[in-house]
């Protein structure tokens, strides 16, 4: 028996292995019965057909290599160039930057503020989570998905609702003062941020949380209950061990939410680093910004830490076999039944009508004779709609080729190259927009503005598609790399022991398996670029006005009748972002 190689037949559209001409199809036949084969023999050992097996680095190939490695090189170009830039700084004047008390001020509130906003969004978040999926609370489906609704407003347009409907002379004031009410409390500064940055966060925690009690083996409520455990006890020993990873993974997104957020603390005038960093950029003091950018990162690793402690401490559910029926209720709540959904009522109508309820008197009130500078011209979505979709194209090409690294290949190479590319969405974006700025003004004082050839890039499209594309690329390779893993590899061997080269044999096998997650991949790039703010603020190039800027605009000037065509269509595309995070994760368990 010879050995196998391929030759193609010119004109023929067929391939030869060995002394025999197969038709094109039946590399195609081929490949369709493989995976038919490992479709049965996985149902039949009843797991799911998800393959999870790689090499171990062996063999890397040169180019997915190289071009991998450049791609998460280019993710790391701003946080380097930061982090070089204040090592260049007189010492003394780093150590009189940390010891100023406005320093010591931000640093305080940035505290409190991720602390008050993870510990309310973990004390909403697991409750709702509990009830929705391990209780016969009345009408779960619809809370289900009620409660999660507050995920599609964008913090900054929640917070401008609460100042007009709780602020002084606000319609709330209004509402009480033929009461005698002449003051309500004060919504602004710290209190006002955490609740306001709380309605809009506690959602990860009720997704993660409910994510995994799901997967949690019931059988060991059905143990607690014959120890004559009751409901609280139960959750205490039983239920809560098995699911902090998952609140702990919740809590870690709260965290950073919190800790990276700007609009709302700026709207709320709470002086948190993410807002201080901002005036001290418009103030021109980029080496003040830049040391209080670097305390920002701490905390942010300084939360990265604490989540990782936690989450290591704690069990996983199991592998869910007694998982039982996410429609078949493990707890019943008794007399308790009916006022257990004030909970979820209580904190859905906050968080979803306050903001409808806003948006649609200014809609009424609005001023027919009111100047329309701010007014929504059709550019303001057409350079929305441009940059975004450029980034979320940008996106995907790049994370290709990391995401099939990582799953084909199992090394510490390809782990690295991976987690790479998520530094840029771990910082917050005022920071990575700062970095850039420095970036971008000392490559065009160096070489753009000496080479007539060498164009500027400060202040320009491209970088600001670049910044989106370092910020939100994690979600792309998360998704094509997950389903990159569910392709078995068989395929695209049978394909090669063909004669395709691994290009082709990418190109006609993965590729078309892997398309939902490109397509999704590039959605969630596309819908987040959309709303992004403090990216978007400080790298915008002159002239340049989108949806976001003209919401902005019109909130600084207190024009609010011109932001509410922008902000609703910015519901519209968080709203159309959870479909697609919806159709990622499934029907089970609604």
């Amino acid at each position: 028996m010879g050995v196998i190689g391929h030759e193609p037949t010119a004109g023929s559209g067929r391939s030869r292995i060995g002394s025999h001409e197969l038709p094109t199809e039946t590399v195609e036949r081929s490949a369709t019965e493989s995976r038919r084969r490992d479709a049965l023999n996985t149902r039949s050992m009843n797991i799911p057909h998800v393959r999870t097996d790689r090499s171990e680095g062996e063999g890397l190939p040169i180019g997915l290599t190289l071009l991998s490695g450049a791609i998460a090189a280019s993710m790391l170009v701003p946080i380097s160039w930061l982090l070089f830039e204040v090592l260049t700084v007189n010492p003394e004047q780093v150590w009189s930057d940390f010891t100023r008390p406005l320093t010591a001020e931000v640093l305080t509130n940035s505290i409190l503020l991720t602390i008050g906003v993870t510990t309310l969004s973990i004390l909403l978040g697991v409750p709702l989570a509990w009830l929705t999926v391990q209780t016969d609370l009345p009408f779960r489906r619809f809370w289900t998905v009620v409660v999660a609704l507050p995920l599609v407003i964008p913090s900054y347009i929640g917070a401008f609702s609460f100042v007009s409907a709780f602020g002084p002379r606000g319609e709330f004031q209004s509402i009480l003062a033929p009461l005698g009410v002449e003051r309500i409390p004060e919504i602004y500064g710290l209190p006002g941020s955490i609740v306001v940055i709380t309605l809009y966060t506690y959602p990860y925690v009720y997704l993660t949380t409910r994510a995994g009690l799901l997967s949690f083996d019931r059988t060991l409520l059905d143990a607690a209950r014959t120890l004559d455990h009751g409901r609280w006890e139960a959750f205490r020993r039983v239920t809560f061990p098995q699911i902090r990873p998952a609140i702990a993974a919740g809590a870690l997104l709260a965290a950073l939410y919190a800790v990276s957020d700007f609009g709302t603390p700026a709207i709320m005038r709470l002086r948190v680093f993410t807002r201080q960093i901002y005036v001290e950029f418009q103030s021109y003091q980029s080496e003040y910004a830049a040391v209080l950018s670097l305390q920002l990162l701490a905390i942010v690793l300084v939360v990265l830490a604490l989540e990782y402690r936690v989450r290591s401490g704690g069990r996983t559910g199991g592998d869910g076999a007694g998982r039982g029926d996410a429609a078949d209720p493990a707890v019943s709540l008794g007399t308790w039944r009916w006022p257990a959904t004030l909970l979820p009522a209580a904190v859905s109508a906050t968080a979803l009508l306050v903001p409808l309820w806003i948006l649609g008197l200014w809609v009424v009130n609005a001023d027919p004779n009111a100047s329309d500078a701010l007014a929504l011209q059709g550019f303001h979505v057409i350079n929305s709609v441009k940059v975004a979709a450029a980034a979320a194209i940008v996106a995907v090409l790049a994370a290709l080729p990391v995401a099939y690294f990582a799953a084909r290949h199992d090394s510490r190479l390809s782990d690295l190259f991976d987690r790479a590319t998520y530094v840029g969405f771990a910082v917050p974006g005022i920071v990575l927009a700062l970095a850039l700025v420095s970036a971008a003004t000392a490559y065009d004082g160096a070489l753009g503005t000496r080479f007539d050839l060498v164009p500027t890039i400060y202040k320009t499209i491209p970088l600001l598609v670049f910044a989106y594309v370092v910020r939100f690329m994690p979600q792309a390779v998360g998704t094509i790399r997950t389903n990159t893993l569910q392709v078995d590899p068989k395929l695209t061997e049978a394909a090669q022991t063909l004669g395709s080269s691994p290009l082709a044999a990418f190109r006609r096998i993965t590729l078309p398996l892997v398309r939902p997650g490109i397509v999704a991949g590039a959605a969630l790039v596309f819908l987040t670029a959309m709303k992004e703010l403090p990216v978007t603020l400080l790298l915008q190039p002159l002239g340049f006005e989108n949806l976001v800027t003209l919401i902005w605009e019109a909130q600084e000037q207190a024009f609010y009748q011109y932001a509410v065509i922008p902000s609703i269509i910015l519901l519209i595309v968080s709203g159309l972002s959870m479909v697609v995070l919806l159709s990622q994760g499934g029907r089970e368990g609604l």
